[in-house]
């Protein structure tokens, strides 16, 4: 999200960072020449650009993803690691939602990513290309940036800080599976190290514990020791919004000792 959040890196000399944009398909050919493995978390992240302008989505999401796969086609990478996403559940019909979940995509972001999905399962099934399709479920901490739909932590937080309520979309009922991002990066670490029982395979990263949106935002005024008095706002419900959302991390824990 901002280069000042990896400025440290620079330091190191196997380092090196390209700008670029995952459309463009000579440069993600170069970018991967060579390379043993690839993490692919580049994405359009947010449902209400999305609903704005689906087309760029797409082009973004499953286009971008398409040159990646091809990229690591060409050049034998040894593995992918393809960042999808809970969205592309949609709303729970059981929880916890395991990889089996059907896929009920709600908005075009998550049509756009659950295509991407599908899409490296395909080249895994047809090229065998050796690629693990990771669904994470809502991941916050420091450094978040507090802009778009996927980052109601940080926004909560700056708002009450600031000594305003947390507008909630809806009646704040929806629920979410937060996962902090050093559990997240920990997940994939494992995932690097113990991935071979996973090839071609769908696996949740998440903590299998449910929050509802006004729990959390109670919870931020609590933390930041606000008067009690500082309420939630409710406002009208956002379109494509999912309401349900808890992961079960079963096979994570089965396979990668990841908890």
């Amino acid at each position: 999200g901002n280069v000042n959040n990896i400025r440290a890196l620079f330091n190191y000399k196997n380092f090196k960072l390209i700008r670029g944009d995952v459309r463009d398909k000579v440069l993600i050919q170069r970018a991967t020449a060579g390379v043993d493995v690839i993490l692919h978390l580049a994405a359009q992240i947010h449902v209400d650009k999305s609903i704005i302008d689906p087309k760029y989505t797409f082009e973004v999401n499953t286009l971008g993803t398409l040159n990646i796969l091809d990229a690591a086609l060409e050049s034998e990478v040894g593995l992918l690691v393809y960042t999808s996403t809970s969205e592309v559940y949609g709303s729970a019909q059981y929880v916890p939602m395991n990889e089996k979940h059907p896929l009920n995509p709600a908005s075009p972001y998550a049509a756009s990513k659950a295509a991407a999905d599908r899409l490296c399962f395909a080249y895994y099934n047809t090229y065998k290309l050796p690629v693990v399709i990771v669904r994470c479920f809502n991941t916050y901490g420091p450094r978040q940036g507090d802009i778009g739909y996927a980052a109601v932590v940080p926004k909560f937080i700056r708002r009450v800080i600031q000594g305003l309520p947390p507008v909630i979309y809806g009646d704040g009922k929806q629920t979410r599976d937060y996962m902090y991002i050093e559990d997240a990066v920990k997940a994939y670490d494992l995932l690097l190290e113990s991935h071979k029982n996973l090839l071609g395979k769908v696996v949740n990263f998440g903590t299998g514990r449910e929050t509802r949106i006004l729990e959390l935002a109670n919870t931020i005024i609590k933390l930041c020791n606000r008067d009690e008095s500082l309420k939630p706002v409710h406002v009208a419900p956002r379109p494509g919004e999912v309401k349900r959302l808890c992961g079960d991390i079963s096979l994570a824990k089965k396979e990668l000792g990841f908890k």
